[in-house]
């Protein structure tokens, strides 16, 4: 891959699969990404990280590219997993409901959120049209009606109970009516959301069920755009959160809050979420009032700031395959 000027818009895509037990399946979607059929590198682009989880059956897939190319890399990178993924024998603790589940778009710099929600839409377009069956909703600042989060469509359409899930129910945004090989796609775009998930020494479902609920923004005296879930997982059970960037233009952040807050600014805007820190105390403190202790905390790919830096290195020196190369340098 050559290498791309370092002050091009840069956005990522933390692209979720409904696989990861087959590890030569996920990479063969992470390549196409960045390579053509004939394994020539092709994209201006770069797979940054590569996160797979047994039991959630489920891959994350952080693709980065200049804005204006980031669409061709998605595109190829989702055409080929809806060619090697069946939802129609999919298994895993982790709710999804599609092949391709999440199709997220995020600004890291020069670019602002409104453009990346237009790239999403180009996305969604080329998809229906590249792979004839597939069905997709729009969330965030591509949703240009309602500009629905994530979260408020996923509740919609029963994403957080696929046994639930009625397909001829849907209407879909843009494409087919849900097929059971392909399932139903979210494509959006937000600021940057990150995942980070920490380990309870138990397997008392309810009670971590309970610090979940405690942590999540919604809650009362909860962590501020933190959603979070609870799965077993390996013999105990890990508290999943989805950590959200707000622009906090209302000023949801109480001046006592700050300290447990990183903030980082695209063209003069600026952003704050929960450092992993204050998510991993704050769990900590709700589990040992249960009675239960913490194992660990593992950050799922980067904070906004360690993406972009990945990015920028990974652009400039035409390393397509960053997620091997990386070597811990920048985590």
């Amino acid at each position: 891959m050559a290498s791309v000027r370092t002050r091009a818009p840069l956005a990522a895509c933390l692209l979720n699969i409904s696989e990861g037990r087959k590890k030569d399946v996920v990479e063969k979607i992470a390549r196409a990404a960045i390579r053509e059929k004939n394994g020539q590198e092709h994209f201006p682009a770069t797979v940054l990280n590569i996160f797979s989880d047994h039991d959630y059956n489920r891959s994350v897939i952080t693709i980065a590219a200049p804005v204006d190319r980031l669409g061709c890399s998605v595109v190829a990178a989702c055409t080929e997993a809806f060619s090697l993924i069946d939802m129609a024998s999919q298994v895993g603790i982790h709710p999804c409901l599609g092949a391709v589940d999440l199709v997220p778009i995020y600004p890291l710099s020069g670019v602002s959120v409104e453009q990346c929600g237009t790239v999403a839409r180009n996305i969604a377009e080329r998809l229906a049209s590249c792979v004839p069956g597939c069905s997709i909703f729009l969330f965030g600042h591509a949703d240009l009606s309602k500009k629905q989060s994530l979260v408020q469509r996923r509740k919609q359409l029963g994403w957080f109970n696929r046994g639930a899930f009625q397909a001829t129910h849907v209407i879909p945004d843009v494409g087919s009516t849900p097929t059971l090989r392909y399932g139903l796609t979210g494509v959006g775009a937000s600021p940057y959301v990150m995942n980070c998930n920490v380990t309870l020494d138990t397997q008392d479902l309810a009670k971590a069920k309970k610090i979940a609920g405690s942590i999540r923004g919604s809650s009362a005296g909860g962590l501020k755009g933190v959603q979070s879930m609870a799965f077993p997982h390996k013999g105990q059970i890990e508290i999943a959160c989805n950590v959200e960037s707000l622009d906090d233009q209302n000023d949801l952040l109480k001046p006592r809050e700050e300290a447990g807050y990183v903030s980082y600014s695209i063209l003069g805007k600026t952003y704050y979420y929960v450092s992993p820190q204050l998510i991993e105390s704050t769990v900590q403190k709700l589990a040992r009032g249960c009675g239960v202790h913490t194992v660990g905390t593992a950050l799922v790919g980067f904070t906004p700031e360690e993406c972009k830096r990945c990015a920028v290195h990974a652009l400039k020196h035409g390393i397509g395959e960053f997620w091997k190369a990386r070597g811990g340098i920048f985590m």
